[in-house]
Order: structure tokens, then C-alpha cells, then sequence
């Protein structure tokens, strides 16, 4: 987990259990998940009711590049083919221009969620720390109210994180 999450089980019951929005309760759950081989990396989850709703990882980002045709290649491939390229396509794409993220944007944006006011995380160039906002018991219905006019020039997925808190907060009045 290194130096930024320190242990994983306590920084999932923080996310879980300590900050999660009321509504929310019992319907997210974040996991992480080491691979051997892995050279240190993980795989962050994060589920909605009990789905997976989103990946974290370098697999997840590499993937968007091929399935959006940042590059190319041709099928079969070996481990190297499919990684080559990798590194400059991330500094061609910066996080801002994806949709997709690695497990070390999902770590950095969580260290900055964890130590940066909740209305600064609400307002984050970050869509990943935005995201930990709006699930954060700290929001209430009138800030995600005030959201709503600017939530459809987000991300997909991230409008779909705002819905489902929305959802839950006008069915728990």
C-alpha cells in the first residue's frame, strides 16, 4: 500500500465507514487488490451495489488507449507489444483527457481527498477527487443541488457517481 495509503483495510473502513454519505451506506465498497508480478502496483475497485462500477489500474488506462485507437496493434501480441508505447501515450493523454486512471492517480487523489477541505475536493480539477467528494458525508443534498448544472460536462462515469448519490439521497428524505 506504501507510504500514501498506509494499510488498505483501514484506509477501506476511513472510506467506508467514516466518511461514506448515510445513503450510501452498504451499497459501496472499495477493494484493492495485489497481483504477484505486479512490481508493487494494485488494482483499486470501486463497487456499487455489489457491481463493479469502476477499475484503477495500469491495465485499465493501456486498454482505453487501444480501445480508443491511441495506438495501435495487431492481434496477437506479446506482453511487450501490448505495453509499448505505454509511457508516451500517458504523457500525450494527461489524466484530464481520460476516462480511465491509474492506481496511482486513484492513490494520489486519495491522499489529496484526505487532506484537503471537502468543498476544494468538490471543485478539484481531479474528476477522482471529486468523485471521493460526492460520496462523502460531509456534502450535503443542497451543495449536490448546486452541482447540477455543471454535472453534465463531467465524465460519463462521474455523472453516473453523482446520480447514484442523488438517487439515494432524494429516496432517504
Amino acid at each position: 500500500m506504501g507510504k500514501i495509503l498506509k494499510s488498505w483495510s483501514g484506509m477501506r473502513k476511513y472510506l467506508e465507514n467514516e466518511m461514506l454519505a448515510d445513503s450510501l451506506r452498504g451499497r459501496v465498497r472499495y477493494n484493492c487488490t495485489a497481483y504477484v508480478g505486479m512490481d508493487g502496483c494494485q488494482v483499486f475497485e470501486i463497487y456499487f451495489d455489489n457491481k463493479v462500477f469502476k477499475r484503477f489500474s495500469w491495465e485499465t488506462v493501456n486498454s482505453y488507449f487501444l480501445d480508443m485507437k491511441y495506438a495501435e496493434k495487431t492481434e496477437p501480441m506479446s506482453i511487450s507489444e501490448y505495453w509499448d508505447g505505454f509511457w508516451d501515450l500517458m504523457e500525450k493523454y494527461p489524466m484530464n483527457t481520460r476516462t480511465e486512471y491509474t492506481d496511482n492517480e486513484f492513490a494520489k487523489a486519495l491522499e489529496t481527498y484526505r487532506n484537503t477541505d471537502i468543498m476544494e475536493c468538490i471543485h478539484s480539477d481531479d474528476p477522482i477527487v471529486r468523485m471521493f467528494a460526492i460520496l462523502d458525508r460531509r456534502v450535503g443534498k443542497r451543495t449536490l443541488e448546486k452541482m447540477a448544472d455543471s454535472i453534465d460536462s463531467e465524465p460519463m462515469w462521474l455523472q453516473e457517481v453523482y446520480e447514484f448519490r442523488t438517487k439515494e439521497e432524494k429516496g432517504n428524505k
